[in-house]
């Protein structure tokens, strides 16, 4: 209530006065209090923020003028419980039935748990996916574990390897649509299944033949790098999604007889012996009137490359290879050539420029990934920066396609950066289309982040000239993970990829922040200058002072690099400072002991000041004299001049011009030695007019040398008028 108090126009001290005696009615109001001073305690700029946001947040939330006596309905019930009065909350007679009374009496009975078949497959089969296309992923998933288990059998030794020594024919995955019978046929030559096996994987639902297979393999410690994909035992019945009926033939290798299983969906299903069955299986799907499109080659063609692309074995679609493409990420990156990464590049980013930079990234600790990650040659668009634009990594898990586009792997900050990242160790849901515990995620993301963050600092040291390039088309991305990173040894390591103009490098050189702290003294601090060119910069009066003690200053040209190091604060343990809070915060600047004979004496100092703050009114906080300007008369300080003019540029439109000197509070400060302000104690006592249109023009001036006006052009009426009145006696 305080704070609402405060920001709907009452004013710090009278929001001050209402919170000591709120606190005396009600003791829960210190914490209150305690959030209103913590606000106060912050400098002008940061406090008007805090206020300024949480004004918006309350009145997004519906919440009335304090001053009315009634706050509305509000969604957000803890914001709405912080900023209430009320003592403590209403309440009601207790009434409670829970009682601890009972005591199990008598022997237990264990049952197992039943489910309605039908049902049970009506929601595996209807509710699970989000799209109808990836029974095609599933099943295609499932005929690569079957080429993966004949591969292990065929080499482990045991008793189960006898029957297949003489078995000799290609593995491979083939896929068959037939329009005028409405089928798409998919079949594999892979381990194949005997009437159990039918029985036990396909007859129960949420049983996974692939798991139980990985977990045998497990107890022989031999597992390896196996590449079996299926976890749950539910994605075959993704097929019932687009068919009427489906019908699978199958014969296990060294067994002579196939048989054949088939459902309609209903709840039931039917075995029997076949003829003519391979080894392998096939699985014919008898699609629904409704889902034709799925026996049409190009349909399945496309769903194939989006998804199952990437598969160990051989794809054939009515006898034609389609996964040509090899997934390069899990290639030895010595072994992968630049044509290579180059034709993968394009394939999975949809451009037609070639990568700059080309991470191949593997590591089995803390998690296991397999990543390839590309750095775009051309300049990012519009749409690119646009904060709205997907991610650019693909997600795969054991060669499946599992998103196409996935924004929680690297920080939003980075969607420029194209690629792909397989990891076994992702925790998918049922349906394989939703990630699960978000702390191995972020784990992920994590050590993805750093890794991608070391390997540009590589680069920079390995090729600056390169990298610069680099960085004068994607900066500007690194410096908005700078802004919007809560994590600060990230934020830090980002901090190491900035590049600066510096006052003691030539033009056009860049210097990194760590080169400017090879280069530093004792001093801890890491000085800055926001100025729209190096000109503008070398001749600000801001950097005067720090120019004539040759202290080392960066130069930031574009609007945002000032609120990147204000938001960074300190890099290394060193402060990050801008010369304009520095010139206000020097208390030797105020010292005017040794102004020389060609100053105005300190009574004269005074009288100025005073008359100088009396024709600016409101529009100054205060006139003072300072001793670091040479060649400047005057110029103008505020708190935090970065937030200042992001103010300015954002949103001064939207507040009165009185207002906006009152948030802005500019000290005007003077140069007592320069012959202007002599001038003007001058005309301070033979021609008031022209030292008051004079002073006025000094003060316009110095806030646009400050950055502090919007449109410099408002300024042209006052400087008609001096020269008008400069100019009557000529």
């Amino acid at each position: 209530m305080i704070i609402c108090y405060f920001i709907n126009g009452n004013g710090a001290s009278k929001a001050q006065g209402k919170c000591q005696n709120l606190v005396k009615i009600n003791p829960k109001i210190k914490i209150i209090q305690k959030i209103f001073f913590g606000i106060m305690s912050l400098s002008r700029f940061s406090r008007l923020l805090a206020f300024r946001h949480l004004r918006l947040v309350t009145r997004n939330h519906n919440f009335t003028n304090i001053n009315s006596g009634r706050i509305s309905s509000c969604g957000n019930q803890n914001l709405r419980r912080l900023l209430s009065t009320q003592t403590s909350p209403n309440e009601d007679e207790h009434h409670s039935i829970i009682k601890d009374t009972e005591k199990p009496t008598g022997e237990s009975t264990k049952y197992e748990f039943k489910a309605e078949t039908k049902m049970l497959l009506d929601i595996v089969a209807r509710s699970l996916y989000s799209e109808k296309e990836v029974f095609i992923r599933e099943l295609i998933s499932n005929a690569s574990d079957a080429l993966e288990k004949f591969r292990y059998l065929a080499v482990s030794g045991d008793e189960s390897a006898k029957k297949i020594q003489d078995v000799d024919r290609p593995l491979e995955i083939h896929i068959s649509t037939d329009k005028q019978n409405r089928t798409i046929t998919i079949q594999d030559t892979g381990i194949g299944m005997t009437k159990e096996d039918l029985i036990s994987h396909l007859g129960i639902i949420a049983k996974s033949g692939s798991k139980a297979f990985i977990e045998q393999i497990k107890e022989k410690a031999a597992a390896g790098d196996n590449n079996i994909i299926g976890q749950f035992g539910v994605g075959f019945y993704s097929s019932f999604m687009v068919a009427d009926k489906v019908d699978v033939y199958s014969r296990a290798v060294g067994e002579e007889t196939g048989y054949k299983w088939s459902s309609d969906g209903s709840g039931t299903y039917e075995i029997q012996p076949a003829e003519g069955v391979q080894n392998g299986t096939k699985i014919v799907i008898h699609l629904k009137a409704d889902c034709r499109e799925f026996a049409d080659d190009d349909t399945i063609k496309n769903v194939v490359n989006k998804y199952s692309n990437f598969v160990g074995s051989p794809l054939y679609l009515n006898g034609k290879k389609t996964n040509i493409v090899q997934p390069l990420w899990l290639s030895d990156a010595k072994n992968v050539t630049a044509q290579q990464h180059n034709e993968f590049y394009r394939y999975i980013s949809g451009s037609y420029d070639v990568p700059r930079y080309t991470l191949h990234y593997k590591t089995d600790v803390p998690l296991s990934i397999r990543a390839l990650l590309y750095f775009p040659e051309g300049k990012p668009g519009l749409f690119e920066m646009s904060r709205e634009t997907e991610s650019g990594i693909a997600l795969y898990t054991k060669k499946i396609l599992i998103k196409n586009r996935t924004d929680n792997i690297l920080p939003k900050w980075l969607r420029f950066v194209k690629g792909v990242v397989d990891s076994e160790d992702i925790p998918l849901n049922l349906s394989r289309e939703l990630l699960q515990n978000s702390a191995l995620i972020g784990k992920l993301r994590d050590v993805l982040t750093a890794r991608v963050l070391k390997f540009l600092q590589e680069q920079l040291k390995k090729n600056p000239e390169e990298y610069e390039k680099f960085y004068k088309d994607y900066g500007l991305f690194i410096k908005e993970g700078i802004i919007t990173n809560y994590n600060m040894t990230e934020k830090e390591s980002a901090a190491n990829l900035l590049l600066f103009e510096s006052s003691h490098e030539a033009p056009e050189k860049k210097v990194t922040l760590n080169d400017y702290l090879a280069r530093a003294t004792d001093n801890r601090t890491i000085y800055y200058l926001a100025a729209p060119s190096r000109t503008l910069a070398e001749n600000s009066p801001y950097y005067e002072s720090l120019k004539s003690r040759k202290q080392e200053v960066l130069f930031c040209y574009e609007p945002y690099d000032e609120l990147v190091l204000m938001q960074l604060q300190q890099f290394k343990g060193n402060k990050l400072v801008s010369v304009e809070k520095d010139m206000r915060e020097d208390k030797n600047a105020n010292d005017l002991t040794n102004l020389g004979d060609d100053s105005l004496k300190r009574s004269e100092i005074n009288d100025l000041s005073a008359w100088i703050k009396e024709k600016l009114g409101d529009k100054v906080a205060a006139v003072t004299a300072t001793s670091r300007l040479e060649s400047h008369p005057c110029v103008v300080t505020v708190e935090e001049m970065a937030a200042a003019r992001h103010f300015i540029r954002t949103q001064s439109h939207s507040v009165s011009e009185d207002r906006r000197y009152a948030i802005l509070q500019p000290k005007f400060e003077i140069n007592p030695k320069h012959p202007i302000i002599k001038k003007m104690y001058t005309l301070m006592g033979t021609n008031p007019v022209l030292g008051e249109l004079l002073a006025k023009q000094l003060f316009a001036n110095s806030m646009v040398g400050a950055g502090l006006v919007e449109d410099p052009r408002t300024l042209l009426t006052s400087m008609n008028d001096l020269l008008v009145k400069a100019l009557e006696k000529h």
